[in-house]
C-alpha cells in the first residue's frame, strides 16, 4: 500500500478507522497512519463493516481478485457464480443447491474467506452495476434501480448513499462533467484489468476462430453475440494500454452485471500476469518467450456449453474447418438478432436448442456426430457440469465418460471453458510444434512430465507454445478487417 503497488488492487481494500473510508492499495492519497488501518479481502467485507468508497480510486471498479481464478473449493465456486449474478436470479437458496451445501454452511465459508455473506457481496455488485449505469446512460434512478438487482427505490438511494457516500444525482452529475462518448443505445464501459498485458494472441485467437455471423472483428473491436439470462446482447471489445474498452447493446438492462462478469471470463482480466511470468520466465526454453510478451491471458469464453460444443467440432479438423461446421450450424440453428452495428445475425445455439437437433443433419463423421449427441444430451440432463460454479476435476470425470472424448478435448474445455489455470492438452498439435520449436520434448509424454515444473499456470504456458509458432491466430488486428 506505501508503494501504491497498482498489481495487488483487487487482492484486497484498505480500510481507514478515522475516516471510515476504503481504497486500493494504490489509492494516490496520502497514506493514513499505520495504526488507523485495517485491511480486508473484498470491498463486500469493507460496505459490511460500515466503510464507504474512495472517491478519489474507486475501489469497487478494481479487477477482480485473481484468486478465484485459481481456487475451484466451495468459496472460488461460490464467487464466480455470484459474479454471474447467480443470487440474483435464484437467490441464495439457489446458489446453496448449485453448490451442494446447506446455506448456513455457505454463508460461514463465505464469511470466514471473503469477510461478507453471499447477500452482501450480491450487493456489492447490484451497487456497482447502479454506478455504471448512473454514470454512463439517461436512464432514469427507477429504471436503474430495478435494473441493477434492488427490489425498491430506497433501497436502491439507500445502498448508494451508504456505499459511495453520494447520491444518485450527484454521482451522475460529477460524470457528466468528465468528457465521455457514447453510442445511442449502447452502454461504453471500461474493463479494467492488472499489467502486463499482452492482448495480441488473446485477441488474435477469438478473431481467427470467430463464427460468421456470431462473432467478427470491426475497425479493430473483437464483436460477438452473447446469450443471457434476460435477453440477447451483443457486445465489441477493444483492447487499449491500460483498460479494454467494452461497448454492450443489451435487449433487458438486468442482464449488466452477468454480461460484465463473462466478457471479464471471456478475455482472463482477473488474472495475475506477474505469479504467472514469475513461474513460467524460469523455464529457460520460455524465456524469451516470456520476456518479449509477458502478460499473455488465456482465451476464455461467455458460454461454456458453446465453447464445449465447439471444441468437439473442431476434433481433428483445422481452424477453418472447424469455423466451417460452427457457421452452418449456427445459420441453421441459432436464434436470429439484430445488430444495427456490423453484420452479426444469430446466437449460437443454446443446448435446449441443440437437444432438438439431428446429428446427422450436421456434415460431421458419425463417430462425432454421437459425440456432439452424447455431449449435448449430458449437458441437458445435468450429468455434466461445465458452469462457472463447476468442480474442475469432477467436470473432467464427468466428460471422460463420453464416448469420443478424450485428454485432449478435456483440458481444452478445462483451459477455455473452466477457466483451469493449469489445465495442459499435451497432445495438441500446435502445443507440440510450438514446444519442438523452442528445444521442449516433441513427444506428448515427455512434454507432459516437463509442464510439470510450470504448475500452476500450464494454461499460460500453452499460449506461449501457440505463440512460438507465430501465424495469423497471434496477430491482432487481424490483417484484411474492415
Amino acid at each position: 500500500m506505501q508503494s501504491k503497488d497498482a498489481r495487488f488492487d483487487g487482492w484486497f481494500v484498505t480500510a481507514v478507522l478515522t475516516t471510515r473510508i476504503y481504497c486500493r492499495p494504490s489509492c494516490p492519497a496520502r497514506p493514513p497512519f499505520a495504526k488507523n488501518l485495517c485491511f480486508l479481502p473484498t470491498a463486500a467485507a469493507a460496505q459490511r463493516a460500515g466503510f464507504r468508497a474512495c472517491k478519489r480510486c474507486r475501489p469497487d471498479a478494481s479487477p477482480g481478485s485473481p484468486e478465484w481464478n485459481v481456487r475451484q473449493d466451495l468459496v472460488g465456486r461460490a464467487m464466480r457464480l455470484i459474479a454471474d449474478g447467480t443470487v440474483d436470479r435464484d437467490g441464495v437458496t439457489g446458489l446453496s443447491n448449485r453448490l451442494g451445501y446447506s446455506t448456513r454452511q455457505l454463508e460461514r465459508h463465505l464469511v470466514a474467506e471473503v469477510g461478507a455473506g453471499p447477500l452482501a457481496l450480491a450487493r456489492a455488485q447490484r451497487a456497482q452495476t447502479a454506478r455504471l449505469l448512473i454514470e454512463t446512460t439517461d436512464l432514469s434512478f427507477t429504471d436503474v434501480a430495478f435494473a441493477s438487482g434492488f427490489s425498491s427505490i430506497r433501497q436502491f438511494n439507500d445502498t448508494v448513499r451508504l456505499v459511495f457516500d453520494a447520491t444518485p444525482t450527484s454521482l451522475r452529475e460529477r460524470a457528466r462533467r468528465r468528457h465521455r462518448t457514447s453510442v445511442p443505445g449502447v452502454l461504453t464501459l471500461r474493463l479494467p484489468f492488472r499489467t502486463p498485458f499482452s492482448p495480441e494472441s488473446l485477441f488474435g485467437h477469438l478473431a481467427a476462430t470467430a463464427i460468421p455471423g456470431c462473432e467478427e472483428v470491426r475497425h479493430g473491436t473483437y464483436r460477438r453475440t452473447l446469450r443471457l439470462p434476460a435477453g440477447a446482447s451483443v457486445v465489441g471489445l477493444t483492447p487499449t494500454p491500460d483498460h479494454v474498452v467494452c461497448q454492450l447493446a443489451l435487449e433487458d438492462l438486468r442482464d449488466l452485471s452477468t454480461a460484465i462478469a463473462r466478457c471479464r471470463r471471456l478475455l482472463d482480466l482477473d488474472a495475475d500476469p506477474e505469479a504467472v511470468v514469475e513461474v513460467l520466465a524460469g523455464e529457460p526454453a520460455l524465456t524469451g518467450e516470456v520476456v518479449k510478451a509477458p502478460g499473455r491471458r488465456i482465451p476464455g469464453t461467455v458460454d461454456e456449453a458453446e465453447l464445449a460444443v465447439r471444441v468437439v467440432l473442431g476434433q481433428q479438423v483445422s481452424i477453418a474447418a472447424a469455423r466451417t461446421h460452427s457457421a452452418r450450424l449456427v445459420a441453421r440453428h441459432g436464434t436470429p438478432v439484430s445488430d444495427t452495428g456490423g453484420r452479426l445475425t444469430h446466437l449460437f445455439p443454446s443446448i435446449e436448442e441443440l437437444a432438438e437437433i439431428d446429428p446427422g443433419t450436421l456434415g460431421l463423421p458419425q463417430t462425432r456426430q454421437r459425440c456432439i449427441g452424447a455431449l449435448v444430451d449430458a449437458l441437458a440432463s445435468g450429468r455434466v457440469e461445465i458452469g462457472p460454479g463447476a468442480d474442475w476435476d469432477d467436470a473432467r470425470r464427468q466428460l471422460g465418460t463420453i464416448a469420443g472424448i478424450g485428454a485432449w478435448t478435456a483440458e481444452m474445455i478445462a483451459m477455455r471453458a473452466l477457466g483451469d489455470p493449469d489445465a495442459f492438452p499435451a497432445t495438441d498439435r500446435g502445443v507440440r510444434k510450438g514446444a519442438a520449436l523452442l528445444g521442449l520434448p516433441a513427444t506428448s509424454a515427455g512434454l507432459d512430465l516437463r509442464s510439470r515444473r510450470w504448475r500452476p499456470w500450464r494454461s499460460y504456458a500453452v499460449q506461449y507454445l501457440w505463440a512460438a509458432l507465430g501465424g495469423p491466430i497471434n496477430q491482432w488486428p487481424p490483417k484484411g478487417t474492415p
